[in-house]
């Protein structure tokens, strides 16, 4: 089971006001906690007296910290890739390796004795990850995360994100990738867009982007990367996170009655795996309501995204539920009850057959 997180940046946040952060996000099941060494200053005992207490806080509560780090900090605060007593001191779970080192590095840093997971950077792509399996790590201690990107167009596109993602799934290590929510006020840059790891989900709503990113079925954690996020955002992930199925937001036709309102938004759907190019079917609605009424209503014109159900004049099609995958004719038979919210067409676009899924109204 994959767990969400949060982001902290202390030099960014009051400690006080970080803490009531960690506090809130706890409240609503959140176990992970990324925080970034890379925009610091000063030595190892500044660097312990500022992030010590909030990984100590965070701990308390039942939340795992890890702290980004790149080689260059290595030297800074004169620690060894081999001696991590550092990090055990601090209190952190585990070392994200921004940019990394050659791969015996990595490997060896895994055999430490405390514990630490050695997370490593998922967007380098290349044959990185195998070069470290080379040196035979211990893989209980070895995670890897994407990067977030907090310029416009500099996220990771679909394919190569699939791709990198697949090599981690093939070693069987835990993954994690960020979203960005849209309350969100402070980051670790001046300038953000938006920081996420896919592109795509630049602009999307925190629950279409952590739904989404839970259906390519690539990610274990998703890490929302801003901080300051709104107690309504850290409720929508958390709703987002634990849904057992794929959901998608429905907006509902003026037009449409109480029965084809229970039909819609009641029932369990399931995507038949016999699949069109013109509509996603879900039958068994026409199985649960065949002795029900369901006269012609808002017999439109289809579009892309509208949410349909066969009437009356359809015989033994009445009741079924169908999406349009495609503008389409209507004969009349079948009545328009609703439209995929736009933000979630991605989810739809997404959805495979034979997955069950469920209608939520907007």
């Amino acid at each position: 089971m994959g767990r969400l997180g949060i982001s902290i940046y202390p030099d960014r946040m009051g400690i006080d006001e970080t803490k009531e952060y960690i506090k809130l996000a706890s409240k609503y099941g959140f176990k992970r906690i990324f925080t970034s060494l890379l925009q610091i200053k000063g030595d190892q005992e500044q660097v312990v007296n500022r992030f010590k207490d909030l990984i100590e806080y965070g701990k308390s509560l039942g939340m795992d910290t890890m702290v980004d780090m790149n080689p260059r900090l290595f030297d800074q605060l004169g620690v060894s890739y081999d001696n991590l007593k550092f990090f055990h001191d601090i209190g952190a779970w585990a070392i994200r390796l921004d940019e990394g080192f050659t791969g015996m590095e990595e490997a060896r840093m895994t055999h430490n004795p405390y514990g630490l997971k050695v997370e490593v950077n998922m967007s380098r792509g290349t044959h990185y990850i195998d070069q470290i399996m080379d040196y035979s790590p211990d893989r209980s201690n070895l995670i890897g995360s994407h990067n977030f990107y907090p310029q416009r167009y500099t996220g990771l596109g679909m394919e190569y994100f699939k791709k990198t993602s697949q090599q981690y799934r093939n070693h069987n290590l835990n993954t994690a990738a960020f979203v960005n929510a849209p309350s969100g006020s402070v980051g670790p840059w001046p300038l953000q867009e938006g920081m996420v790891s896919l592109e795509e989900h630049r602009g999307q709503s925190l629950f279409t982007q952590i739904m989404h990113m839970k259906m390519l079925g690539l990610i274990d954690d998703i890490l929302i990367s801003n901080a300051g996020v709104s107690e309504e955002d850290l409720k929508i992930a958390s709703e987002a996170f634990n849904m057992t199925m794929p959901t998608f937001h429905v907006i509902p036709t003026t037009t449409m009655s109480d029965l084809e309102h229970k039909i819609i938004f009641e029932s369990q759907h399931t995507y038949r795996g016999d699949h069109s190019d013109y509509v996603l079917r879900s039958t068994m609605t026409r199985v649960w309501y065949r002795d029900e009424d369901v006269p012609a209503n808002n017999t439109v014109p289809i579009k892309k995204g509208d949410v349909l159900l066969m009437n009356n004049d359809y015989a033994q099609y009445k009741a079924e539920t169908q999406i349009a995958l495609q503008d389409l004719d209507n004969n009349g038979r079948i009545n328009v009850v609703g439209h995929i919210a736009p933000e979630d067409e991605m989810i739809l676009d997404t959805l495979q057959p034979w997955s069950d899924f469920k209608m939520i109204e907007k």
